[in-house]
């Protein structure tokens, strides 16, 4: 459907939204976003109904801005009825949130749900995402998980594991660009630091800090994702590195191992390296058979075939590949570059071409793209 076919849905999505109770100048709003949303999902997965796909899409963008006004009221009011003035606390609350969202009766799946998406401000899509589950089995696990908690007492705060992996979700949500969580992510880590002394706490503050430390080299200034091994090393932070290999450093010399722990020494490694060939892609490999280890991850297992590639040669990263689900995110990706470095451009272009159309951004998306038209070229 052209540009044109689409706008002429606007009048009836617009009498929708306002039949259901919305305000006409909220409805607009919310049926522009919608549209944009459109032009950007359409043209790789058109709907079948794309009026009622509109109206869905706007309905859900009205009620997410009613919420937050509504959340921002009650903010207000609660400010009104401070009694006086008095010392401004050093740490708000917002920790304290994420453990009680993170209640015991809830299992660890549902209670980092349930905090991402009514603390952190991730939406229910960008959650399934993290999770590797379709947007509708998330959005009923976050239903059961409120179901369950709406009768009892929010008076049980619940484990560090939990409130780590909620964290972690937040800050790769914000590091991927999407929205902006990552500092947000990195303050309460650092409170939670302060507070209990726990390697693993640790290990995810070293990692986030390692990851923060290259968050400028990742994008051209036209904002194209720039590949690892392109990145201008002289853009990453060197202050944020070398704190994050110090709080590290610590946290493994306690020798209890963790999986953030893990991923940190895979950051530091790469943060180490003057340049991408001088990375030391076997030390990479050995703890990416650590992370395996404790966690049994398939995203774990995808990044490990990518270390074996560098380390052994293609080959070998294919043949780890291969014993992976291809459904899994970026696994054409991966197996593109793969097959790239191997010598075989025509079935590097084709991966490149499909992991594009499973892209979860629009940068990763025309990056995979141009990857694919590059390869093109080079056969004409």
């Amino acid at each position: 459907m052209d540009e044109v076919a689409l706008r002429s849905l606007i009048p009836g999505v617009l009498g929708v939204l306002v039949r259901r109770g919305a305000d006409f100048a909220a409805a607009e709003d919310a049926v522009q976003d919608a549209l944009i949303e459109a032009l950007r999902v359409w043209p790789d997965d058109p709907p079948r109904d794309p009026r009622g796909w509109l109206v869905t899409v706007a309905w859900r963008r009205f009620l997410d801005v009613v919420r937050a006004d509504a959340a921002r009221r009650r903010r207000e009011d609660l400010v009104d009825e401070e009694p006086q003035p008095g010392p401004v606390p050093s740490a708000d609350d917002t920790l304290r949130l994420y453990f009680l969202c993170a209640h015991p009766s809830l299992s660890p799946s549902s209670a980092v749900a349930l905090t991402l998406r009514a603390v952190g401000g991730l939406t229910t899509r960008q959650i399934a995402q993290a999770y590797l589950v379709p947007e509708a089995t998330m959005a009923q696990r976050i239903s059961r998980a409120k179901r369950t908690v709406s009768g009892v007492r929010l008076d049980q705060p619940g484990d560090v594991a939990t409130v780590l992996r909620v964290l972690y979700l937040v800050f790769n949500e914000g590091y991927s660009g999407d929205v902006d969580l990552a500092a947000e992510a990195i303050r309460l880590t650092r409170q939670l630091t302060a507070a209990i002394d726990h390697p693993e706490v640790a290990g995810l503050l070293a990692l986030m800090l390692l990851h923060h430390a290259r968050r400028a080299g990742r994008t051209a200034p036209d904002g194209s994702l720039v590949p690892l091994a392109e990145q201008d090393r002289r853009r990453w932070n060197t202050v944020l590195i070398a704190e994050g290999v110090g709080i590290l450093q610590t946290a493994l010399s306690r020798d209890r191992l963790g999986e953030f722990q893990a991923q940190a020494a895979v950051a530091a490694l790469h943060a180490d390296a003057p340049t991408a060939a001088e990375t030391d892609w076997v030390q990479i490999v050995e703890w990416y058979d650590e992370l395996v280890r404790l966690t049994g991850s398939p995203i774990a297992r995808l990044n490990r075939a990518v270390a074996v590639g560098e380390a052994d040669g293609p080959r070998a990263g294919l043949a780890a590949l291969a014993a992976l689900d291809d459904s899994l995110p970026r696994y054409p990706a991966v197996a593109a570059y793969l097959h790239e470095r191997d010598g075989d451009p025509d079935t590097a272009a084709r991966l490149y071409a499909a992991a594009a159309r499973r892209a979860s951004s629009l940068a990763e998306r025309d990056h995979l793209n141009r990857q694919a038209a590059r390869l093109n070229a080079g056969r004409r």
